[in-house]
């Protein structure tokens, strides 16, 4: 048996709790990552462990395994300014931000005089995710993967 982690492929649907699909693979390519990667949530990964190809699965991820609780903190009033050459900001739009090595998408709430509150929240913190899954193929990371992070897909 292989001490290295496996390369997943998947077709998911994603819904929201009223049973509505928020996201899917369907139409388009299915998901392939590395486990233990960082690549999908950790409740994913964890519903995943020991699955065959052509296994199908419903999976409730909760939020402490998916993106997290919603987290006050992550919410700040910051000066107007910090927009510079944006003209007209308004609640609902989205800026990426660079903070060290790390990059994060914040969402504006409100605006109020020159105070902008912004959310770094993921979107779907707090959320129990429900996700119909069908594996499609499971196998051995190479260890030029393991040392990427990424599966490399072979066409």
């Amino acid at each position: 048996m292989s001490d290295l982690p496996k390369v997943y492929s998947i077709n998911y649907n994603l819904r929201n709790a009223e049973g509505v699909v928020v996201d899917t693979s369907s139409g388009g390519e299915p998901l392939t990552f590395l486990e233990g990667a960082g690549q999908v949530v950790k409740g994913i990964e964890k519903a995943l462990e020991g699955r065959s190809p052509g296994d199908v699965l419903d999976v409730t991820v909760p939020p402490e395994l998916a993106y997290g609780e919603h987290n006050p903190d992550h919410i700040q009033v910051v000066p107007k300014s910090l927009f510079d050459g944006v003209d007209d900001i308004v609640a609902g739009m989205k800026f990426q931000t660079n903070t060290g090595e790390q990059t994060q998408v914040i969402k504006v709430v409100s605006v109020s005089g020159d105070s902008v509150t912004v959310d770094a929240n993921h979107p779907l913190a707090g959320f129990t995710l429900y996700f119909d899954i069908e594996v499609l193929a499971v196998r051995d990371a190479t260890e030029e993967e393991v040392k990427l992070g990424y599966p490399v897909l072979k066409v």
